[in-house]
Order: structure tokens, then C-alpha cells, then sequence
């Protein structure tokens, strides 16, 4: 969690909302049989938490006869398998926080999940609405903003050494090198949060497609793999590389991911490989430090192209467990989230780290930096391309397993891309998917 500048035309704020709060006026049966009691579930990280709980407190204010409460779940595999063993028990909270592209895939949405009508997402941008799309039914609404998969750095160990930003692989080790040189801390990696060890495959995947615009859809195919294209599998590469190079801080295995976001805010480390929401962190944690990072898309090997890759934000869906009274009140909280209201309350409580996926809503002119320098790449094109779990159905499920494993020096880069392969066939065969 991308380039997403497909746009439904704009419903009228006013009227929309209007007719929006009359229909659930209508239907709610809140208005009829006292206040109603919902449960929101979202993994345990801070910026989703922080999230989270601004849009509950918001919409609590607003709708004095419904209660959301927040339920907290772990990040990462763990939490994966928390939401599909609850949906599968029946034993799912009221609402949940979950990814969307193929993860959301995953869930059986058809069967789990309850459809949404435009009365909720028709404010909702097409780029989004396709990420949690299956058999022609929208399932979910955005929380929060587009993200980048990148490289957040600090800037005054930059200007300190006169380095500049990057534009290829060899460049950002040449950096990397330079800064360990002169006694500092090359490379943040946090391999006690397993998912952070992704980034420098996943991040990697829009130099892949600018090396091969067919890519995904052959990957989904089953005709190009991870240890076989050389372009793919740079991502396991380069994991392989800064452990080898000694580029890591001394306890990446132990870190986590606030462990990182203090590194680079406060220039314990240079460069630490991250989606851009992490400034929700850095920002609630580290005010002063807050334009002290800057961000960059992970570059490749050309220079002239250097694109970003981009991630939806996490969507938030109804099971189909949730009924009646409460399955009313749900509606109307996902409807709040897919508002203008909704972003506001999010931009109010925790800023704003991209461009948000409802029509109307807008970021304040006083972005940190890392929103600054990630705003240009949805700006030109060619600039930014979605991370290849939002363009196929396929993300196996042992990534982060593997990449830890790959950039600790356990398994090798070429060992590690054959194993995500094995990982990844699984997965298309437990989704019947063609050529399998």
C-alpha cells in the first residue's frame, strides 16, 4: 500500500451528505431501539491505532446513538490469520481493519464479507474501489491515505556528508557506504516487526514493471517467477547485499518498527527502507525531528525512470456475521470513513501522509516532508506504479518469513526467491486460479 488518479466524478458534498444521513436516518435502527454497540478491530500498530481511534472518537460525537469500540489484533502473520480464523469461526468484531488488494482477496469475500452500495462508497475513487472488488461487489472503504514504498532518510546526515537523493541501486549503496565510513548507520532494518522486511522487495516492484509493463499479469499467469527474472529478483538481492556489506544497525534482528522511526528521525541511522506512513509515527513521537526526514522512492538501475511504488491504504469491511441493529450502525460508520468528515478527522488527529481515496477531500498546505517528497511522484507520468499485490490476486503468505531469513545472511537471495515462489504457488492454487 497506487497510482491512483482514477477519479469518480465528484457527488455534491452538500446534497450527497444530506441525502446520505436521511436514508441511514431512515433505516437505523438505532433511532428506534436505543443505542447500539459496535466493535471495530484493527492490528495493534500506532498509526493504526492513533487511526483508528480519531475516527471513532469523531464518529461517536456525531452519533450520540451508536458506540464504536476499538479492538486491537497483533500486526503482520499473526494478525492474518487472526482475521481469517475469526471469519471462519463465525467470531468476527462488527467491523474490521484489514489490507486491500490480494490479501483482501484471500479473505473469500463473497462468502465472508458483506457487499456496499454507493449510498457508502460513492465517494470512494475507482483506483481504490478496485483493490476491494470481487465478483462485481464492493467490499470495503479506505482508511487513510496512499502510501509510498520507499526509503525514508535523514536529511542532516545527508547534508552533513553532502550526499544526494539517489536515483540508482549503486548510487544508494555509494551513500550507504559513505555514511557507514564516517561512523554512522548505513541501513534501519527492524526484523522484531517481520512485515518491515519487506520493503526492499515489495518497494522495488515499480522498477520491475518499468523494466516489464506486462509483468504482473504474466506473474499472475504463471508464466514469469521470482527466482528466474533477473529484475524481480533484485528485491531479494538487495537484502542480501547491505547484510553482507555490514550496512545494518548491529541489532536489526531485535529492532522494531518505533525502534527504526526513532533511528532516522533522530539520525541514529540514515536510510530506513518504509511505507510513508510511518510520518504518523514520526510526527506523534518526534515533532521536532519532523523535517529532519525525507523520502525517496527505492531506486533501480536506470536513472532516468526511477519510479515509485505506491500502496492503497487499508480498507474496512463488515462480516457477514454482523446483523440488525448492528449491521445498520456498521454501514453508517464505514459511510463516515468514506467522507469528507472522515478524512477530516483523520487529517485533525494524525495528519495526512498521501492523497486520500474519497472525492473532496483535501490535505493542508503544511505537509511534512516526507508528504512533500512523496507528492511528485503521483504528479508525472510514469511516476508512480501500484505494488504488485493491488495488480494480482497472488501475495504468499510467508514473504516476511523469507526476507527475514534472506536479510539476516541465513538464506540466500537466489535460495529465498525460489522459496517465495513455492509460497506464492499455494496461494494461486488455493484461489483456482488458471495455469496453476
Amino acid at each position: 500500500m497506487l497510482v491512483h488518479k482514477a477519479r469518480r466524478a465528484m457527488v455534491v458534498a452538500a446534497a450527497g451528505a444530506g441525502i446520505l444521513g436521511l436514508a441511514l436516518a431512515g433505516c437505523t435502527p438505532a433511532a428506534e431501539s436505543g443505542p447500539v454497540e459496535i466493535t471495530f478491530l484493527v492490528d495493534n500498530g500506532d498509526p493504526t491505532v492513533q487511526r483508528s481511534e480519531a475516527l471513532v472518537d469523531a464518529f461517536n460525537a456525531e452519533n450520540p446513538d451508536i458506540t464504536v469500540t476499538v479492538e486491537t489484533r497483533p500486526q503482520g502473520a499473526d494478525g492474518d490469520n487472526v482475521v481469517k480464523t475469526r471469519l471462519a469461526t463465525g467470531d468476527m468484531s462488527d467491523v474490521f481493519w484489514y489490507n486491500a488488494g490480494s490479501l483482501f482477496q484471500a479473505l473469500s469475500p463473497e462468502q465472508t464479507l458483506v457487499p456496499l452500495d454507493d449510498t457508502i462508497v460513492g465517494n470512494v475513487v475507482d483506483s481504490f474501489k478496485a483493490g476491494v472488488t470481487a465478483g462485481g461487489n464492493v467490499y470495503g472503504v479506505p482508511v487513510g491515505t496512499a502510501m509510498g514504498g520507499g526509503v525514508l532518510y535523514n536529511i542532516p546526515i545527508y547534508e552533513e556528508l553532502g550526499l544526494s537523493v539517489p536515483k540508482t541501486w549503486d548510487e544508494f549503496i555509494a551513500n550507504s557506504e559513505a555514511i557507514q565510513e564516517a561512523g554512522k548507520t548505513a541501513i534501519i532494518q527492524t526484523y522484531a516487526d517481520t512485515w518491515t522486511s519487506q520493503l526492499f522487495v515489495l518497494g522495488d516492484f515499480a522498477n520491475v514493471l518499468a523494466d516489464n509493463p506486462e509483468w504482473a499479469d504474466r506473474y499472475t499467469a504463471n508464466e514469469v517467477k521470482y527466482a528466474t527474472d533477473d529484475s524481480a529478483r533484485a528485491g531479494f538481492e538487495h537484502l542480501q547485499e547491505v547484510f553482507e556489506k555490514g550496512l545494518l544497525n548491529a541489532d536489526f534482528g531485535s529492532a522494531t518498527f518505533d525502534d527504526g522511526v526513532r533511528m532516522v528521525a533522530t539520525g541514529e541511522g540514515a536510510h530506513y527502507p518504509m511505507l510513508t506512513f510511518a510520518v504518523t509515527t514520526l510526527e506523534a513521537n518526534y515533532p521536532d525531528q519532523l523535517n529532519d526526514v525525507g523520502f525517496f522512492a527505492l531506486p533501480g538501475n536506470d536513472a532516468g525512470t526511477n519510479p515509485l511504488t505506491t500502496w492503497l491504504s487499508a480498507g474496512a469491511y463488515i462480516p457477514v456475521t454482523t446483523e440488525g441493529a448492528k449491521l445498520e450502525a456498521a454501514k453508517k460508520f464505514l459511510a463516515f470513513i468514506a467522507s469528507v468528515d472522515g478524512c477530516d478527522a483523520l487529517t485533525d488527529a494524525v495528519g495526512a501522509g498521501g492523497p486520500y481515496f474519497v472525492e473532496g477531500c483535501t490535505l493542508p498546505n503544511d505537509v511534512p516532508r516526507v508528504v512533500s517528497d512523496l507528492l511528485p511522484y503521483f504528479q508525472v507520468e510514469g511516476g508512480a506504479y501500484p505494488a504488485l499485490e493491488f495488480l494480482s490476486p497472488i501475495k504468499g503468505p510467508g514473504l516476511e518469513q523469507i526476507t527475514v531469513a534472506v536479510g539476516s545472511g541465513i538464506t540466500s537471495a537466489a535460495d529465498g526467491a525460489a522459496q517465495y515462489d513455492v509460497d506464492v504457488e499455494k496461494q494461486a492454487q488455493q484461489l483456482g486460479l488458471e495455469g496453476w
